[in-house]
Formats: C-alpha cells, sequence, structure tokens
C-alpha cells in the first residue's frame, strides 16, 4: 500500500498518550481533494486528518498516528466525549452535499478498506468502533453519509451490518421514538436530539429511507444493530 507523506502541522499530543481506539471517516465535503488538502494543511484552519483518500484511490498521510489530528471536534461515542484523543481519522475525497454528492468510486473504497484493514490490524480496533463523523456528532454533521457502502465494508470485517434485517417498512410505530432513543442509546449514540442520532443511525444503517422517522423499518434495523454492538 502506497502512502503520500504529506505532513500537516495541525497536530499536538494525544491525552497521556493514548493508544488509537476508533477510526471516523468523513468525507471532504469541499469541491476538489486539492483544495481539501490545502485545507487540513493549513495552519489557520485548525483542522487536519489523519490520511485523505482521493477518488482514484492515492492515499495521503497527513498527521502521524501517535499524534492527534483535529478531524471530529465536539463529539460522543458510548459514554466517550472528544474523540479526537482516541481516533484516527480518514478524509474521503467526494465533494458532499453541499457541492454535489455523489457515489464514491470503486478505487477509492478499496483504497479505504486496505488502509483502514492495516490500522485495525495494527491498532486492535474492535468492529463496533469504526464510525462515521455523523455517528459521533449527529446534530452537525452527515458525512460519509447514505452512498458510503457499509455493508460492503462490513462484509470485509470493517464496522458492523445487520444482514438479512428488513428496512423498507414505512409503517408508523405510536411510541417510535421512545423505542428508537432506548436503542440508540445502547448502540452508543449521543440521544440529547433523539431525532438527529435517528438521521445519523439511518444514514448509515438504512440508506435507503433517511428521514429521521422512528417507523417499523428503522425499529428493525435499530434492534438488530443493537444486538451487533451488544456482542461488540
Amino acid at each position: 500500500m502506497l502512502i503520500h507523506e504529506t505532513p500537516s502541522p495541525n497536530h499536538d499530543a494525544r491525552p497521556d498518550d493514548a493508544a488509537p481506539a476508533q477510526i471516523i471517516l468523513h468525507y471532504t465535503g469541499m469541491r476538489s481533494g486539492a483544495e481539501a488538502i490545502a485545507r487540513l494543511r493549513d495552519p489557520a484552519s485548525r483542522v487536519s486528518s489523519h490520511y485523505v483518500v482521493e477518488e482514484d484511490g492515492g492515499i495521503f498521510r497527513l498527521v502521524p498516528e501517535a499524534r492527534r489530528a483535529w478531524h471530529a471536534g465536539a463529539s460522543f461515542w458510548r459514554g466517550e466525549t472528544m474523540l479526537n484523543a482516541r481516533s484516527i481519522g480518514i478524509e474521503i475525497v467526494n465533494p458532499g452535499h453541499e457541492w454535489g454528492y455523489r457515489p464514491f468510486p470503486e478505487p477509492q473504497i478499496a483504497a479505504v478498506a486496505d488502509l483502514c484493514r492495516d490500522i485495525i490490524a495494527r491498532h486492535r480496533i474492535a468492529a463496533r468502533d469504526i464510525l462515521g463523523h455523523s455517528d459521533v456528532a449527529p446534530t452537525r454533521k452527515q458525512d460519509p453519509g447514505e452512498f458510503f457502502p457499509w455493508a460492503a465494508m462490513a462484509a470485509q470485517g470493517i464496522g458492523l451490518w445487520p444482514d438479512r434485517v428488513p428496512g423498507i417498512d414505512a409503517a408508523p410505530v405510536p411510541d417510535g421514538l421512545a423505542q428508537a432513543a432506548a436503542l440508540l442509546d445502547a448502540i452508543g449514540y449521543d440521544i440529547a436530539t433523539v431525532e438527529a442520532a435517528l438521521t445519523a443511525f439511518q444514514l448509515r444503517f438504512r440508506p435507503e429511507r433517511v428521514n429521521g422517522a422512528p417507523d417499523t423499518g428503522t425499529l428493525l434495523r435499530l434492534g438488530a444493530v443493537a444486538t451487533l454492538y451488544a456482542d461488540g
């Protein structure tokens, strides 16, 4: 796996030398990869990531994994906050919802998968700790979005996916929001704003219907995912 060294000055020490325990996947949300890399290397921006993966599959390392990159911002997962301290951030080049969101090319996804497998093996990161930015910041972020192939990634051992659990049924559930809140909390989401957490869940685990509604299909997927996360 060829990695291009493209250092950014935007990093600092991990608190108490905390070891990486999560991978957080982002999309760049800018018009080009070059523009995104320039911003991630600009001292004035105060943002960075450990890696950037271009649409052609090129991988760029901006920050050493031993250092804290500034990619997640205010964040929460399974009781932990400020996840930059213990995570590795991967920015995936895509214009995002603001600039013309589109499916991720196969060479890019193959490179992301190779990179994730390498990181997982070196740091022994659990499948339930492979996350999207929207998972850890649901009121602020929606990346990597509904086009990211989480099911295909899980089939390669990267993250979790509830196989053969239908999610199409849009029948309303009278107490659906309360049921959803309990399941989202069990998975690890910040449920301070339940609707936002539910939308983040759908972006990842129910991309065929992202509407923030706690309907039958969503609750089926939520239950299945909660079981997967309980099992680790």
